[in-house]
Formats: structure tokens, C-alpha cells, sequence
């Protein structure tokens, strides 16, 4: 064989030595040979070139080294009520992050053995996996089979966007996924999937699936649960375990069967687990877009939304943990005082309104329904908008929708600690009727608020030294204000009246000689901005009767100040504001000022305890009974109906009217003591009879500054010798002078109109 070789090389040397046009046959060969290869291998070169070129190109759009050490993972921010309830959530996707150690084994199992059988042993790419998967789709003519790692999907998640269907988006989740398999072990690589993948039903994460889907933490999740979720991660919508039941228990099944295969459920555990029907708990809460107290919580992301460029956070993405002052069995009192009200309420006011009197209050909101609705904005030219605007004008169905809404008897109702300025419960709008970013009727409507106004008038009296026995004349009353005579009505009826009953009965005629003679408006408004009150309010003698507007937050605030001693202290929905890791952000602290003396705050509380229990307020003695104060308010013509109240523990006020102050009520029905006060009232009932609680009964204490002495009923003052006199509060810091005992009684103030700036 050897031998045969070493000849036949020799034949050839001597053919080529001896045949000239063999050896130029050679030579282009040899030549040719040499250029094919030169050939070959510069189009190699300049093939690897190009890929290398291609993936330096695609490592530019690669997540950097300090993403890849620190994933940014939307969370929702959540929001906590003041007895440990989650009661609301703000976020793009609804997530929340969990640790490898609350990820029950039996979902781990499940996603291996389903997504991802090699996870533990491959580095980011199978690249098995990925060949058979090239060799059924190019069989199939389509994209049936996919194949990409766990690690892969995480890339996608977490880095890239999986909604673009190329091959340049694959070969960067894929380098994407070596990078995050050399960054993490195997377990963070688990955990940050499980912490970003979408279950459907808006909840992104396993910890959000665990609550959406089964009521519970994903630590507590058995092996039937687990496989559910699993199984939902190939389409959310298909699988769905609510809409689509048997979808999900057939894939459920795949999913037992992967693990059976893997050796990580026994055959008998199998069997029994496949036969189990499809078992869900949904959360309500979780998966709606509802609060249980919607006006509260959007408030609070006002708030939040102010500091987020303090602080830095994203309020949608950053996952932190809020802690509100808001308490969820206060709201539902709350909540059912107010439904409870309505009830027959707005049956009352329906049958007393007459739209044929009132077409010009259709007109204006149908005009502004139909230029706020999507239709008419989505209107391409003004043609198209008259068509659309014509056509919704004389719409029946849309004509008496308008009708329902301009007719809603609104609400504003909140309830405070005055102590602490802790908001526990807020009703902004009708229960019937709200929806969650409406408008809030306690902190954003501003209305007058009628006699509701009066106390810091007569406040004021008693800073000045008044005891509530003071006598004022009731005797009717004209004023001239800028050229015109304005005569306030309520009261006039002659005689002279105590501060004390003239509160107690909201007598007109009496609080607007008080601001006149006793409280001078400026002073009046320069407390009632101390108290709480922030909106501007107008120097007029009117202001006393209430002609200001004001919010039902402000109101129920100031009134605290009352309740407190004298010491204001700032409403606050918002006690702590954390981090998604417990990092405490902000901690608030209300601020708090003295305001007025600890004896004139108590005078106060003693002359409206009055109001409730035999005045205009009487009305909350048929639900409640313990010690309370307050005062009622009606704006004119019964327009706005008002009652601000507490107890010895704590602050509400309600406000009651509509959207369109034009709109009244119309009738006795309307006063605060009819409307709004029987809201107080059913709430404080409530509240105290819950066996959740246990408010020991109080009494507003005395101060050792205030007295009870010998007033004189004829002129308010100490009583002299042979004044007939009655026992009442006076500060002893500010005594009131001694009566002369000549009992003349004043001119009346009335014989002329008086000049007013």
C-alpha cells in the first residue's frame, strides 16, 4: 500500500517535469486553490467582523453593570389605615416585591419544571432547547415554539421591551440573560421573576397573584394554588382560573404532570391533585378600582404627590408603605350615617324641586356635560362638534342623566381627634353617586357656612373679658353698608337676650349687634384664621351671619380648637411615609399653636352644649347622648345646611347641599339642624356603641380659671346689689365689671341705620 503511494508520486513528479502543459494545468490549479482560499478566508474574517461589529452594536442598548446590580422593579405605593388595613394602592402595575424565603417551594417547582426544566444547570441560554425549537417552527412554517429561559424572560422583563417581536430584541434578552446569570445566583434570578411576572387581573408579582386570585400572602399558598398561578404565566387571559376555569384546570394539570415528570410531587400526590377542581378566593378589594374611602385616599395622593419632589419618589413605581391616619371602622359608621340619611332625604328634596321653574340650571349643565364628554372632545371641526353637541342636547336619556346629577344632594363629612389633628374618617361626596377622583367635598367645595360662623363672633366676646349671661338687644336692626340698608332677618323680636340663649336659638339680629359692639369683624376674622380657617374671608358685618366661604375641613379644624383647650393643632391624613425596604422617608408631626385661653375655649363648649341639648341641634338627642357640642348652620335660603359638633374625644363636621349652589333645598327641611346634624348624630351613635372600642364616658372639664358667679339677667354684668341675678361662667382671668344696679336698658340701635365700612 505504501509502496503503491510512493510510486504513483513519482509518476506524477516525472509527468510534470516532462509534460509542459501539465505542469500550466498545475499551476492554475495550485493558483486557483490558493485564491478560493484567500477568498474563503477574508469572507470569513469579514463575516466574524460584522457579527462582532453587530453585537458590540446591540451591547450598546444592554442594561449597564450598575442596572444590572440594583433592577429597578415598580411597586405600588400601598396605603394603610390607622388600625392596619390596606385600604387603597397607587401604581402603574400592581406589585409587590417578596423575599426568596416567602416563595413557597412548590412554586419554585412548578415554574422549573414548566418554563424552565435545565434553570439550574444552564447559563442563561439552552442552547438545546433553542435548536429544537428552530427545527418545529421552520417544520410549522411559523413561530409556534418558544425557548427562552427563565433568565431570558426575566431580561425581557426587567430591561427590555418583550412587546417587540425581533430577532434583535431576542439576541440582546439572550446576552442579556448571561449577564444577569454571572451578576445573581440562581435563587435572586427566581425571585426577581416571580417579583415582576404579570398573573392577569392587574396583578404583576406573585405576592399581588397570591392576594388577587386566593385572598391570602404567597407564603401560604399550597401546591393546587401554585400550579394555578403557573399556569396563567402562559397567557393571563386564556388561563384565567375565574373567566376561564376549565382552560385553567387543563393547563393546571400540564403543570402537575411537568412536576410529576421532574420528580417533584409523587404519583399519588399527582393523581389526587388533578382530580381537585379549580379553587379560587378572589380579593374584591384587590382587583377593583374602588376605595372604602375614596375622597380620603385620593387626598392623601395629593399630599404624596406634593412631596414626591421633596423627597425624590416616584409615587406610581417606588412601592412605599403609607400609613394614614384614617380609621376603616370610623369610615363605615361614617359611611352608613350619611347612606342612612340620604335615604329619605332626597326623596324629600325631589318632590319639593320643580325643573320647569328652573330651565336655565338645565341649560348650563347640559351645556357644560356635553362640552366635558369624550364624544364632543373627540369631535374632529366644529361642524362635527355642533352635530355631536345637538345631538346629546336633545338626547332624552343624557337630558335626565344631567337632571339625576344637578339634583344629587352632596355631602361633605369628616371626623377628627382634635388632640392630635389625626383625620379618621372622610365621606367627601353622596355614597350613592361618588366616584374616586370626584370632587371632595370637604376639603375642595367652598360654601358659606350661616351660623356655623358664630361661635368665633362670640369668641371673641368672651376673649374680651363677656361672660355668656351678657345681655344684647334684640330690638330689629338696620344697617347701611356702602349705600345700601341692609336689615339681617332672625330675631328682631324686641327685648334684650343673653350671648348664651342667642346661640342656643341662632339668633341673627344678636350675633350681628355682637360683632358690632362686643367682637369687631377684624378681630373676628383674625381668629377664626388662627383656628384653622384659610380661606379669605370678607370684612363685613355679614361675615357674622356667615356670608364667607369656607371648607368643611377648615370648619371642623377650627371647631377643634374648641374641644382642645384653645390649642390649635394641624389636620394631617399622613403619619409616616416609608420606603419599599422600611426606610422611614417622612414621619409628620402636626404643628400646633395656643390660639385662645383654656377658659374662653371652655366657655364656648359650655354655651353650645346648649345648642344640642335644647337648641337648634336638638335634633341629635334622638341617636346620641352623651356630652357633645356644636352649632348648626343654614346659608340663605336654605342653600347650604351645615352642623360642626364634638365630643370630649372627638371633632365632625357635615355640610349637606349641591354641586350648583344655585340649586337649594328650598324649605325647612334644609336648616343644618334637620340635614346635617342627624348625619352627626347617627355617626356618634354608632361609634360609641361599637363593641370594637370601649370610649369611657366624659365630661367637658372646667378649668380652674373659669368660675361660676352671680350675673345680672337684666345687664349681663356681676351682680350688684339687688340685681336679679342667675349663676354663670365667667373668666376669672378677665372679669367682667360689676352692674351699677340702675337697670336702664339701653337705647335700642335700631331707631337709625348705622354706618358701616
Amino acid at each position: 500500500m505504501f509502496g503503491k503511494s510512493k510510486n504513483k508520486k513519482e509518476e506524477e513528479l516525472n509527468k510534470f517535469f516532462a509534460d509542459k502543459s501539465y505542469r500550466k494545468k498545475v499551476s492554475r490549479k495550485n493558483r486557483t486553490e490558493k485564491v478560493s482560499f484567500g477568498f474563503i478566508l477574508t469572507l470569513m474574517i469579514i463575516v466574524f467582523l460584522i457579527a462582532a461589529g453587530y453585537l458590540v452594536y446591540l451591547s450598546q442598548s444592554l442594561p449597564s453593570l450598575a442596572e444590572l446590580e440594583n433592577p429597578k422593579i415598580e411597586e405600588a405605593t400601598k396605603i394603610y389605615s390607622d388600625n392596619g388595613e390596606l385600604i387603597d394602592k397607587f401604581f402603574l402595575k400592581n406589585r409587590t416585591k417578596v423575599k426568596y424565603t416567602d416563595i413557597p417551594k412548590d412554586m419554585i417547582n412548578a415554574l422549573v419544571a414548566t418554563e424552565d426544566r435545565k434553570f439550574f444547570s444552564h447559563w442563561g441560554v439552552d442552547l438545546q432547547r433553542i435548536g429544537q425549537a428552530l427545527i418545529k417552527n421552520i417544520i410549522t412554517f411559523r413561530k409556534k415554539e418558544g425557548a427562552s429561559t427563565i433568565t431570558q424572560q426575566l431580561a425581557g422583563n426587567l430591561y427590555l421591551n418583550r412587546k417587540e417581536m425581533t430577532y434583535n430584541r431576542k439576541l440582546r434578552e439572550a446576552m442579556t440573560a448571561v449577564q444577569i446569570e454571572r451578576t445573581y445566583t440562581k435563587e435572586e434570578i427566581l425571585t426577581y421573576y416571580l417579583n415582576t411576572v404579570y398573573f392577569g387581573k392587574g396583578a404583576y408579582g406573585i405576592e399581588a397573584a397570591a392576594n388577587t386570585f386566593f385572598s391570602k400572602s404567597s407564603k401560604e399558598l399550597n401546591l393546587d394554588e401554585c400550579a394555578i398561578l403557573v399556569a396563567t404565566l402562559k397567557s393571563p387571559t386564556n388561563y384565567d382560573p375565574t373567566e376561564q376555569p376549565e382552560n385553567s384546570k387543563n393547563r393546571r394539570n400540564l403543570v402537575l404532570t411537568a412536576m410529576m415528570e421532574e420528580n417533584y410531587i409523587s404519583k399519588e400526590v399527582y393523581e389526587s391533585s388533578v382530580a381537585a377542581p379549580i379553587r379560587v378566593s378572589l380579593n374584591q378589594q384587590e382587583i377593583s378600582t374602588d376605595s372604602r374611602a375614596p375622597e380620603f385616599t385620593e387626598y392623601v395622593r395629593q399630599l404624596l404627590q406634593d412631596k414626591a419632589e421633596k423627597y425624590g419618589f416616584d409615587l406610581y413605581r417606588d412601592g412605599l408603605k403609607v400609613y394614614t391616619t384614617l380609621d376603616t371602622r370610623f369610615q363605615k359608621h361614617a359611611n352608613d350615617a350619611v347612606t342612612e340619611q340620604l335615604k329619605g332625604y332626597q326623596k324629600a328634596f325631589n318632590s319639593s324641586w320643580n325643573w320647569k321653574n328652573n330651565k336655565d340650571i338645565l341649560e348650563s349643565n347640559l351645556d357644560r356635560f356635553i362640552k366635558f364628554s369624550e364624544q364632543y372632545k373627540k369631535a374632529a371641526t366644529e361642524n362635527d362638534k355642533k352635530k355631536v353637541y345637538d345631538s346629546m342636547k336633545n338626547n332624552k336619556d343624557i337630558i335626565d342623566s344631567v337632571k339625576m346629577l344637578t339634583t344629587t344632594v352632596q355631602v361633605g363629612f369628616v371626623v377628627m381627634n382634635p388632640k392630635t389633628g389625626e383625620i379618621k374618617a372622610m365621606v367627601g361626596s353622596n355614597p350613592n353617586t361618588r366616584t374616586k377622583y370626584g370632587l371632595n367635598h370637604v376639603t375642595q367645595v367652598k360654601r358659606q357656612p350661616g351660623s356655623s360662623f358664630k361661635p368665633f363672633v362670640y369668641a371673641v366676646a368672651v376673649n374680651n373679658g363677656y361672660s355668656p349671661g351678657y345681655q344684647i338687644s334684640n330690638e330689629p336692626l338696620s344697617v347701611n353698608m356702602g349705600g345700601k340698608t341692609w336689615t339681617p332677618k332672625g330675631g328682631g323680636t324686641g327685648g334684650m337676650v343673653s350671648m348664651r340663649l342667642a346661640i342656643e336659638k341662632s339668633i341673627n339680629v344678636v350675633a350681628v349687634r355682637a360683632a358690632m359692639e362686643l367682637a369687631p369683624i377684624d378681630k373676628v376674622i383674625d381668629l377664626a384664621h388662627k383656628m384653622g380657617i384659610n380661606s379669605e374671608l370678607p370684612n363685613f358685618l355679614s361675615l357674622s351671619l356667615g356670608v364667607g366661604e369656607v371648607t368643611p375641613l377648615e370648619m371642623t379644624n377650627a371647631y377643634g380648637t374648641f374641644d382642645n383647650g384653645g390649642i390649635w393643632v394641624e389636620p394631617i391624613a399622613i403619619t409616616k411615609i416609608e420606603d419599599r425596604n422600611g426606610n422611614v422617608i417622612e414621619e409628620v408631626v402636626p404643628e400646633t399653636r395656643e390660639v385662645m385661653s383654656e377658659e374662653t375655649a371652655y366657655i364656648m363648649t359650655d354655651m353650645m352644649e346648649g345648642v344640642v341639648n335644647d337648641g337648634t341641634a336638638a335634633s341629635i338627642r334622638q341617636f346620641f347622648h352623651r356630652p357633645a357640642a356644636g352649632k348648626t348652620g343654614t346659608s340663605q335660603s336654605f342653600t347650604d345646611a351645615w352642623f360642626v359638633g364634638y365630643t370630649p374625644q372627638f371633632v365632625a363636621g357635615c355640610w349637606l347641599g349641591f354641586d350648583d349652589a344655585r340649586v337649594k333645598f328650598g324649605g325647612a327641611y334644609g336648616q343644618g339642624g334637620k340635614a346635617a346634624a342627624p348625619i352627626w348624630g347617627r355617626f356618634m351613635k354608632l361609634l360609641y356603641s361599637d363593641d370594637q372600642f370601649d370610649f369611657p364616658v366624659e365630661y367637658f372639664l372646667m378649668p380652674e380659671g373659669a368660675e361660676e358667679m352671680n350675673v345680672c339677667t337684666i345687664s349681663g354684668l356681676l351682680a350688684g346689689p339687688g340685681c336679679p341675678g342667675e349663676i354663670e361662667l365667667v373668666n376669672k382671668k378677665t372679669m367682667p365689671r360689676k352692674c351699677p344696679g340702675n337697670h336702664v336698658i339701653k337705647d335700642s340701635l335700631a331707631s337709625s341705620p348705622l354706618d358701616i365700612n
